[in-house]
């Protein structure tokens, strides 16, 4: 999927999904003016009619599989 990182708000827990609720892990904004949300699912499952119709495509999926930083005991 092409990737733009848009440098507007990223996406939160409050994003959802506009197919199954489940959180928007992908923006699609259209030619037409409108957005889309979709979580990685439904991104990857509509990817090439998006490719078609999107003019900017925000994805971040990689968030995922990434591992959050963590506070060791010694810098407590």
């Amino acid at each position: 999927m092409t990737t733009v990182l848009t440098p507007a708000s990223p996406l939160t827990a409050a994003d959802r999904c506009d197919r199954c609720g489940a959180q928007a892990y992908l923006r699609v904004v259209l030619l037409s003016g409108g957005e889309l949300l979709f979580c990685a699912h439904h991104g990857r499952k509509f990817e090439p009619e998006l490719k078609k119709i999107a003019a900017e495509i925000q994805d971040e999926t990689e968030r995922l599989t990434s591992v959050p930083n963590t506070v060791s005991e010694e810098e407590r």
